[in-house]
Parts: structure tokens; sequence; C-alpha cells
């Protein structure tokens, strides 16, 4: 509520409790407001965190605090409640890391794999065009064998013996280079 001007020079006080007062009051229960996030907390970085977060987020709100002797009341229960918050990140963060790794390949299996890939490409380009093509659209492009012969333009009994002889022809040529 503003405050009507009248003749006499004294001054209305801000409402809420000053910067100074807050600063002192901190300076003066530091160790306390530590100790305090201590029991709630596991270690000491957190807690000095904690305390200093505490003080800045009262400090943002100080003109809440409208009677300045409950000062440390609101810095202790902003301690309270940033521990609060950070247990619960630990706790989430340790659900979230205690859920197991997806299974993935070694580094030694992930260089196996990739020799494999290339031999089987290289296998793939010595076959005849033909043989080539119905592989790739048939076991790559997932296709059926009518889907094949409409896409290539040939009937159905010639996609499957270019198949036949195609997967024929990569069996040697992997044999011979494992």
């Amino acid at each position: 509520m503003p405050s009507q001007a009248t003749g006499s020079s004294e001054a209305v006080p801000e409402a809420g409790t000053t910067v100074d007062h807050l600063t002192a009051t901190y300076r003066e229960h530091y160790r306390s407001l530590l100790r305090l996030a201590a029991l709630l907390l596991d270690d000491t970085a957190s807690c000095e965190d904690v305390v200093q977060e505490a003080f800045i987020r009262v400090h943002s709100a100080r003109r809440r605090v409208r009677d300045p002797e409950k000062t440390l009341a609101y810095l202790r229960q902003t301690v309270v409640n940033l521990s609060r918050s950070a247990l619960r990140r630990r706790i989430l963060g340790l659900k979230l890391l205690s859920k197991p790794m997806p299974d993935m390949a070694s580094a030694e299996e992930g260089a196996y794999d990739q020799l494999e890939r290339d031999s089987l490409i290289k296998a793939m380009k010595g076959l005849q065009r033909r043989q080539r093509e119905v592989l790739v659209l048939r076991y790559f492009s997932d296709m059926t064998e009518a889907q094949v012969a409409e896409t290539l333009g040939i009937s159905v009994g010639s996609v499957k013996a270019y198949g036949s002889r195609g997967i024929a022809a990569l069996r040697v040529a992997m044999g011979a280079t494992a």
C-alpha cells in the first residue's frame, strides 16, 4: 500500500528484511546452516552449494520476509527444501543409472563385423549383374519374389534361379576369403 506524503519528515520503512540484515544473518549462521545441510546431504561440496543457493534465493525474495527476525528461519527452511531437491535429483539419477546398458558390440566385434561386411560387399561385386540385383532386392530390400520379378521385368522362375545361383556363388566367394 503506497504511503501518503504527510507533513512529517519520517521515512516509511521498506517492507521485508534489508540486504545488510540478511547478509549479517547469513555470515553469523553460515556454519550452522552448513551443518544443517550436512545432516541432510552427504558431501561437503553439495552442502556449500545448497547454503549459498539458499542465500541467493532468500536475497531475491527478501521483501517477503516481513519480520526481519524471521530471516534465519527463512534461510533454514530454504536450506532444507534445497537439500530435499538435491536428494530427489540424486535418487532419480541413480534410478536412471541403475538400468542396464543395452548390449553393445565390443570394438573387436565391431571390427570383425566390418570385415564381414567388406567381404560380403566384395563378394557381391563379383556376382553377375542379375544375380546381384535379385539378391539385393530380395534380401536387403525385403521384397517378395513376385515384387522382384515385377521390378526387374523378369519371371518369378528367373528370380528363383538367379537368387539360387547368386547365393551359391556368394558361399564359394565368402568361403574362399575366410
